[in-house]
């Protein structure tokens, strides 16, 4: 099967969170010759396929299968390939069946490895996340199989092909905090307690505050306020409580212990209530790791870009590879309009990604 055959083939399967649409087992059978381990969880289905060929590391390839709902005004129909103006249009095109399709083929014909070879594939990245990639995991570390390396393949090139491999993902915490004051008339001031009153001076100290200094790899951790709300929607009442939300996505300079320390220092003598959640930890792999150092080299050989090593972007699967402390880059194509309505590649940039994964695993 050629490439632009199977990126076809997989672009037709109507993948949407958290449904495989039946490209599993046409995965299963299109690589014949490698054994299968299959997880299901809540409704979420996780293939992982994997071949010994000798004694030595373990190098995995992760993705998903999954794509978001297309949603309306596309141009063509979305699980419908299509060809025009030298681009594939079709949902999933960049995130990420392009990827999936380049480590497909290029795992599939390789005929030698010095150690085992194997890929990783969910059907629930795009929706929640949690009874994906890190079950599979979860189950490899069980029974002693995890990998040593990892390529995840998410779309990571910004201006052009080869321009970008992500070597570390910044983590999310979501915080609501609760500020509690005194219910009151309006006219009578003196007898409440104006809870918006009492963050008015504290929200120049902590909105749009970088709570670290990043480095090379990370931009600073920032407290984001996404959300303050309080009152009952008249003018003649002050609130008894006031609800404001927020996100930091930060590096590993930045833990959630950190945040709350914040808040405790910022809101000292006040009454309130504050919820933290760690959506996603911070990973970073070593600029001078193997897996690093080999898909900084061949994507500069292929493509004749030196590729920019950074950590930006929101969180991917790779999180969960770092977290089992799995040396993870991502390579993938451009990432220009994942999401969107009208989501296009190009076949070029596919055959490249065959071509440099396929380099990639000669030369590891």
């Amino acid at each position: 099967m050629r490439t632009k055959e199977l990126f076809f083939k997989l672009l037709s399967f109507r993948s949407i969170t958290p449904d495989d649409g039946g490209a599993f087992e046409f995965i299963k059978e299109y690589m014949d010759g490698f054994e299968t381990i299959e997880i299901e969880k809540n409704g979420v289905k996780n293939l992982f396929l994997y071949k010994k060929f000798s004694e030595g590391s373990h190098l995995c390839f992760g993705g998903h299968i999954d794509v978001v709902p297309p949603g309306d005004g596309w141009d063509s129909e979305p699980f419908t390939p299509s060809e025009r103006d030298g681009f594939v249009y079709a949902r999933g095109s960049q995130d990420m069946k392009s990827g999936v399709c380049a480590f497909l083929k290029a795992c599939k014909e390789c005929k030698d490895f010095k150690g085992t070879l194997s890929i990783l594939l969910t059907s629930d990245e795009e929706g929640e996340g949690v009874y994906g990639t890190l079950e599979v995991l979860k189950h490899l570390k069980k029974i002693e199989f995890l990998p040593d390396f990892a390529v995840v393949t998410e779309p990571t090139c910004d201006k052009e092909f080869g321009d970008t491999i992500k070597i570390g993902r910044r983590g999310s915490i979501n915080g609501e905090l609760k500020l509690f004051g005194k219910q009151g008339h309006a006219a009578y001031p003196q007898k409440s307690i104006n809870p918006i009153e009492l963050i008015a001076p504290i929200l120049p100290q902590i909105a749009g505050v970088n709570l670290d200094d990043g480095d090379e790899n990370f931009a600073p951790s920032k407290f984001v306020i996404t959300d303050i709300r309080a009152g009952m929607g008249v003018t003649n009442v002050t609130p008894g409580e006031l609800k404001m939300m927020f996100n930091i996505r930060n590096s590993t300079k930045t833990t959630k212990g950190d945040v709350e320390n914040f808040i405790k220092e910022k809101f000292k003598g006040l009454d309130y209530e504050l919820k933290l959640s760690q959506g996603s930890k911070p990973f970073l792999t070593n600029r001078d790791s193997k897996v690093v150092k080999v898909m900084s080299k061949t994507v500069k050989d292929i493509t004749g870009i030196t590729p920019e090593l950074n950590c930006a972007g929101g969180t991917s699967d790779a999180r969960y590879f770092g977290e089992f402390g799995i040396d993870t880059v991502e390579f993938g194509v451009k990432n220009d309009t994942i999401h969107a309505v009208n989501e296009r590649t190009t076949l070029k940039e596919v055959e490249l990604l065959e071509e440099i994964f396929k380099q990639f695993i000669g030369g590891f």
